[in-house]
């Protein structure tokens, strides 16, 4: 359990880093007088989502009680 939570913790910073990356080309259009992609914004909320259902999954694996090997 132990190994594939800090899987998820990886997939979750790869996540929180990609949308982190859609916000920052969408305000750089911003800071060039343009407006930002709505593409780069839709696609920034479904990563984030999927970043919250990630750290969801982390939650729940930590409060299985831990077997005895």
């Amino acid at each position: 359990m132990d190994e594939l939570t800090e899987q998820l913790r990886g997939v979750s910073e790869r996540l929180s880093d990609e949308a982190f990356d859609r916000l920052r080309a969408a305000s750089s259009d911003m800071a060039s007088g343009g407006t930002p992609d709505g593409l780069l914004l839709a696609e920034e909320k479904a990563i984030t989502r999927a970043r919250r259902a990630v750290e969801r999954a982390i939650a729940a694996l930590e409060s299985v009680p831990h077997s005895i090997t």
